[in-house]
């Protein structure tokens, strides 16, 4: 339940910052900011004004002090002593000139005091803190305030009413609250319209092309076309620019190519019965007793089985789509077996197929798929033999061989023929480009190492001195 509303409440602040936008929020952190660093001046300056309101008090009561001294006799009346006292805003001054303190007062002097402010020792903390209280937690017991003397003067200690210090300082605060709006407001404006100019609009404007650009990628309209700015925005367009014209250029060779392979599925299926046509018809010119028909019978026959089967190869790698295979413990020589029947494969041809795989040797595999994995890397080995021999003449031999490690069986197919050639060999295990015999379609590998790799394994060429190594990985199962 608390999750639930976790996230109700999450989802709601989600869509209150999607309402408000990116240009709203960065206002709003704008101001923040602003009035953040504008508190962070305040500080200081209340403790410099309460300091400086002080002291101007001290000053005045100094100044008083003086008048006072200066009349006939060091006499005034109570009404002068009265007004001056109120002129400087103090209930009572002292002071000390010559080792000598005199104190002026027209009422009874408060016996205690609710706070003591000396200005000659007070840091920039204790002024702080002092700012903060008279603001807070207002006071109605007199303050006693210590200050510098001026000419000869040793210090002027003065008892005042801490409201009109309080007073003050609102006075003060609402000044800086309100320079502070100001400013915020004014900074926060500006920069919003900066960053509307040189960000938010032209990312919203990535934003649109990217979607409009999902909607139709073939559409070259579509795509961004990069300002002439050089910073990160200007980089991020040209590399949108580079990545929506090379996918897009993708799309239509795709789009290209699979309207290409429905055609030639089409032009196959029909050429198939065609070619089916035309075998049946040769087998009939088989029994005829012209010699030159004779002679160009079995010709024809063998190029229109070529012809057949890779018609039908080409139409299965273009339709089916390989199972998930269905795995489990097996042994592998039983798998093996029909490989071992392809040593006839190509007639007047000697050659031989050894099965070196250890008996009792278990693999985790899917035995239909990996059997035709074999079967295929045999073929090709026994017709590579057939046609082109061996490179060291000797008797033309394909070797399979196995060995477990760990969680992994490697099964290694190898022949001593002349090796798979090196123009062939970039492009192995691609489709239709692999082969290297007449009549080949360039399947077998590709279709060999997609079973492979959805055992989750590999299928790969060794390098070999002699001949022509593949080697098959197939890793057991993780728990």
């Amino acid at each position: 339940m608390r999750l639930a509303d976790a996230m109700r409440g999450r989802g709601a602040l989600g869509g209150v910052a999607s309402r408000i936008g990116l240009s709203g929020r960065l206002l709003l952190l704008t101001i923040l900011f602003v009035l953040l660093a504008e508190i962070l001046i305040y500080v200081p300056g209340a403790a410099n004004f309460r300091r400086t309101w002080l002291s101007d008090r001290v000053a005045a009561a100094q100044v008083a002090a003086l008048v006072l001294d200066a009349a006939p006799q060091q006499r005034v009346s109570d009404d002068l002593a009265r007004r001056l006292l109120t002129g400087v805003g103090a209930r009572a001054i002292a002071l000390k000139a010559g080792g000598t303190r005199r104190l002026i007062a027209v009422e009874e002097v408060p016996s205690e005091v609710g706070e003591v402010v000396d200005l000659r020792e007070a840091g920039w903390i204790e002024l702080a803190i002092g700012a903060w209280n008279s603001l807070l937690h207002p006071q109605t017991e007199p303050m006693r305030v210590v200050g510098h003397g001026k000419d000869g003067v040793d210090f002027v200690e003065i008892v005042i009413d801490p409201r009109p210090l309080r007073e003050a300082l609102i006075a003060f605060s609402g000044r800086i609250l309100l320079t502070s709006l100001v400013i915020s407001g004014i900074t926060g404006l500006l920069v919003f319209l900066a960053l509307q100019v040189s960000i938010v609009r032209p990312v919203r404007r990535l934003a649109r092309n990217i979607a409009a650009f999902a909607d139709d990628p073939e559409d070259a309209s579509r795509m961004v076309a990069p300002s002439w700015r050089n910073d990160e925005i200007g980089l991020a367009e040209t590399a949108l620019a580079r990545m929506e014209t090379a996918l897009a250029g993708e799309l239509r060779q795709k789009r290209r190519l699979a309207d290409l392979g429905l055609s030639v599925s089409k032009i196959n299926h029909e050429l198939r019965n065609l070619l089916t046509t035309a075998q049946l018809l040769g087998d009939r010119l088989e029994g005829t007793a012209d010699p030159a028909v004779q002679r160009v019978a079995p010709r024809l026959l063998a190029t229109l089985g070529r012809a057949i089967r890779y018609c039908e190869a080409t139409l299965a790698y273009g339709r089916v789509a390989e199972r998930v295979p269905e795995r489990r413990l097996v042994p592998l020589r039983p798998i093996l077996a029909d490989a071992l029947d392809l040593a006839g494969l190509v007639p007047g041809a000697a050659v031989r197929v050894d099965d070196r795989t250890p008996e009792g040797l278990m693999v985790d595999a899917d035995a239909d798929q990996l059997s035709r994995v074999v079967i295929n890397l045999v073929r090709n080995a026994v017709q590579a033999l057939g046609l082109a021999g061996t490179a060291c003449g000797a008797d033309s031999l394909v070797t399979i061989e196995a060995f477990r490690e760990g969680g992994t069986v490697t099964i290694l197919v190898a022949d001593n023929g002349p090796g798979v050639p090196e123009r062939v060999r970039a492009h192995l295990f691609a489709p239709f480009r692999s082969a290297n015999r007449a009549g080949g379609t360039g399947l077998g590998l590709t279709i060999a190492a997609e079973l492979v790799r959805l055992h989750g394994g590999s299928l790969s060429l060794d390098e070999t001195s002699l001949g022509a190594r593949f080697r098959i990985v197939l890793p057991d199962r993780t728990a």
